[in-house]
């Protein structure tokens, strides 16, 4: 697919000027997001690994390498309000029997910019793959880094089109006490671009601690993972 095709779930095709998943991306991290028009717009994959669906205010991206037309078709056969269809069960269902690929949850993207100076946190480098978030997070993304601080981890690396993604794990003996918080407050300091997370959206002690430190919501995210 060399455009990006886009169509309000009951209405006629048009195609537009190719526009990127990382070019939305980076326009959502600015704050100047798709327009709210009931309409879904349906991109290449940035890569063989990643694909899947973003939610925004009365705005989807489809970012799979399949026809533009299936994808509308089987939007406007699903029994759901056009404005959140595709989120719903029965299109991911049939779009991850289409690629063969396989969904865990939807989740909610929060984005913030970087801070500047270093963290407050004395954190420690890792250097290798023992920490189960350690591994988990390589299993998703490139070029990984990880820090250590005494009852937690924080991770850095470059997930879907390349955008930078944050990561934490906290002992269970040391929650609740803010350490979650610092500890994606740091990776901010850590950055020089925009820091992604994807967190479910049932998890609330997260998505608290990821406000509190800066970040905000900007849509929802359902990965289609290769099994």
């Amino acid at each position: 697919m060399s455009a990006s095709v886009d169509l309000p779930v009951g209405g006629d095709s048009r195609s537009t000027v190719a526009e990127s998943l990382r070019d939305i991306l980076d326009a959502a991290a600015r704050g100047v997001f798709p327009p709210p028009d009931g309409r879904t717009t349906v991109v290449p994959q940035p890569s063989p690994r990643d694909a899947g669906v973003l939610s925004f205010t009365a705005h989807s991206v489809v970012f799979v390498d399949e026809d533009p037309q299936w994808v509308y078709d089987t939007l406007r056969a699903t029994p759901a309000d056009p404005l959140a269809a595709t989120m719903n069960s029965r299109f991911l269902t049939a779009l991850m029997d289409r690629t063969g690929r396989e969904q865990e949850t939807i989740d909610a993207l929060l984005v913030a910019g970087p801070l500047s100076g270093p963290p407050d946190l004395a954190l420690t480098e890792l250097t290798g793959p023992g920490h189960p978030r350690v591994a988990y997070a390589r299993g998703r993304r490139n070029e990984v880094r990880a820090w250590a601080v005494e009852g937690g981890v924080v991770t850095l690396g470059r997930g879907v089109a390349g955008r930078l993604e944050v990561s934490v794990e906290v002992d269970e003996g040391v929650r609740r006490r803010g350490l979650g918080r610092a500890l994606v407050t740091a990776a901010r300091h850590l950055a020089t671009e925009p820091v992604w997370a994807q967190i479910a959206p049932g998890n609330a002690r997260s998505v608290r601690a990821f406000q509190a430190a800066g970040y905000l919501p900007v849509g929802a995210e359902a990965l289609l993972l290769r099994p």
